[in-house]
């Protein structure tokens, strides 16, 4: 009885204890830093995430390895998967610097896709001078991150000057094979699917299930809709045809009468019919698959890709491509019934699985084709959401030139995942490169911005903040060149005076220890990221020097142990019931 009579105060009391939880949750406690304590805490985690990232960086960068809550430890030299890791530190201020950082990296991964750790590097570099600059010489912080603002434009057009584009095959592998960590199978698998797909043509990379990496490429439409029915097969567990005729609705075909006409137009000329269309059910699909049972008619019936508004612009696409008219559509007002031969499509070769489907040599219109490219190229530099970007380039690519997957193999999933994120890097300077072009790489190009950035100094105009933030970026300017050079265990400092004193296209290779022309040697970086990567870093750099107060969630205390704790342990009594006789 004491039981239920606690169970029945303990009921009585839970509204007061949810609200009291609710309140706690509602009114949680904050901790407010300022001045030179908050930023000096936050120095600390900005250095624990740079040193964490910046190991990585160079052809001799070491690895990190990351702990997972699932599966093996992840061993990668990407930038912003390290950062990723690094940040959750225990103490408030350190995880607020680190996560400020990180969102550097971040950035630039998301613009460029490449870079992470050169922007990292530089915003850790920058980041700290300006603190210290701020602490020592009671400079202005609006001014300094004015003063560096001026600096990075100087950089930036002095970049304009040095950069090439990308106008050989061998030029892409080694924009590849360098931001793959100098791996030239890699490197020439990637210059392989760009040229093969185009600069507008999709490249993705998957999990391979051999030891060795590999290529699919994919010219045509494909798309992940299968056959209907398996009694649509005329192969083993595919349907095969050359020269079909495409009949295309955004509707369901139900009704036989309605695509009789079709079936008829296919008949005369001796030709193949597939139906695409938002399905084919009821008597309609018992209909066709009967005559394909019994006389053999060679027609298929495939179920139109995707769902909603992309289903729509998707069937749009695939009837450009075939020179179809689409019937269904509620703008045009298109009976499927009344169709004619030329509001047929025509592909040269068609074969569907129960996964896929696949038609190629489409017979549309170029000028068709080039338009509803031109308008989908609109929508993407539009579109503001990530996942309809990717939606978009999809079905350009189905449209332009074609899908390639580099399936990445190996003996296990550690292997993989770390060979993954490097394909991935390289694939993204790779695109950045045909972009925007190439400079010398290795640190070299931004090196040399520093001699154009330093001559701003001469302004006898600026104020005395504004040539604190102006020297701020330009020794920067050389971090990423000196921490390539100390990952490979020499000394930084002095080989990066040595390489000023060489002509401009000459460097250090960290590979072989050697000074070589940078170009020749095909030691590139793309300019789209190491313009990126510099943005990036000053902009979120200069801001934090500007920062007075710090504001964090205080830990939330541990609740306390309820009374009684060792409560339900009196319950051991109830051993005697083994006298009930059961």
């Amino acid at each position: 009885m004491s039981l239920l009579r606690a169970s029945a105060r303990i009921s009585r009391q839970a509204p007061q204890l949810r609200a009291a939880v609710m309140t706690q949750q509602r009114f949680a406690s904050k901790s407010v830093d300022f001045g030179k304590k908050a930023r000096q805490e936050m120095l600390e985690g900005l250095d624990t995430l740079a040193r964490a990232v910046t190991a990585t960086l160079g052809p001799k960068g070491r690895s990190v390895i990351i702990e997972q809550s699932w599966g093996a430890p992840k061993i990668t030299k990407d930038g912003v998967t390290v950062a990723k890791a690094v940040v959750n530190l225990p103490n408030k201020l350190q995880n607020v610097g680190a996560n400020l950082l990180l969102q550097v990296a971040n950035n630039t991964n998301d613009e460029a896709g490449d870079g992470t750790t050169t922007a990292t590097v530089l915003a850790h570099k920058i980041a700290s001078s300006g603190l210290a600059a701020i602490e020592s010489q009671k400079v202005n912080p609006y001014e300094v991150r004015k003063g560096m603002q001026k600096a990075v434009d100087v950089a930036l057009a002095h970049l304009d000057t040095v950069k090439r584009d990308v106008s050989s095959h061998e030029e892409v592998v080694q924009v590849a094979t360098i931001s793959a960590n100098n791996d030239l199978a890699t490197g020439s698998l990637i210059a392989d699917a760009v040229r093969r797909v185009g600069k507008n043509g999709v490249i993705t990379v998957k999990d391979g299930k051999t030891l060795h990496d590999e290529l699919e490429v994919t010219e045509g439409m494909k798309f992940d809709r299968g056959y209907i029915s398996p009694y649509f097969c005329n192969k083993a567990n595919k349907v095969e045809y050359q020269d079909a005729l495409v009949l295309v609705s955004e509707k369901k075909i139900s009704n036989i009468q309605a695509i009789i006409p079709a079936l008829e137009l296919a008949a005369q000329r001796h030709r193949p019919l597939v139906i695409l269309a938002e399905d084919v059910d009821g008597e309609a699909l018992t209909t066709i698959v009967l005559n394909r049972l019994k006389s053999g008619l060679p027609v298929v019936a495939i179920k139109a890709p995707g769902f909603g508004d992309n289903r729509k612009h998707t069937v749009q696409d695939i009837a450009a491509s075939l020179g179809a008219k689409v019937f269904g559509d509620d703008a045009m007002n298109y009976n499927v019934a009344d169709v004619k031969l030329e509001d047929l499509g025509s592909a040269g070769e068609v074969v569907v699985t129960k996964e896929d489907s696949l038609l190629l040599h489409g017979k549309g219109q170029k000028e068709a084709i080039d338009a509803r490219i031109h308008q989908i190229q609109t929508e993407i530099d539009e579109t503001t959401s990530n996942y309809e970007k990717e939606k978009l380039q999809e079905r350009l690519a189905r449209l332009a030139d074609g899908v390639a997957v580099i399936k990445i193999g190996g003996s296990s999933e550690v292997e993989v995942g770390e060979k993954k994120d490097r394909v991935n890097d390289a694939l993204n300077a790779t695109r950045a490169a045909l972009e925007q072009g190439i400079v010398p790489g290795g640190g070299t190009a931004l090196l040399r911005c520093a001699a154009p950035v330093h001559e701003l100094l001469t302004d006898s105009k600026l104020s005395h903040s504004e040539q604190v933030g102006i020297q701020i970026v330009c020794d920067a300017l050389s971090q990423p060149c000196r921490m390539i050079i100390n990952n490979a265990g020499l000394d930084g400092d002095a080989m990066c005076d040595s390489i000023l004193k060489e002509p401009p296209t000459r460097g250090f290779n960290a590979l072989t220890g050697e000074m070589t022309d940078m170009l020749e040697s095909g030691i590139i970086d793309p300019t789209k990221v190491v313009r990126t990567a510099l943005v990036d870093a000053v902009g979120v750099a200069s801001l934090l020097t500007t920062s007075e107060v710090v504001i964090t969630d205080m830990p939330e205390p541990k609740p306390a142990a309820p009374e009684g704790g060792g409560g339900m342990g009196g319950m051991g009594g109830m051993g005697g019931m083994g006298g009930m006789g059961f």
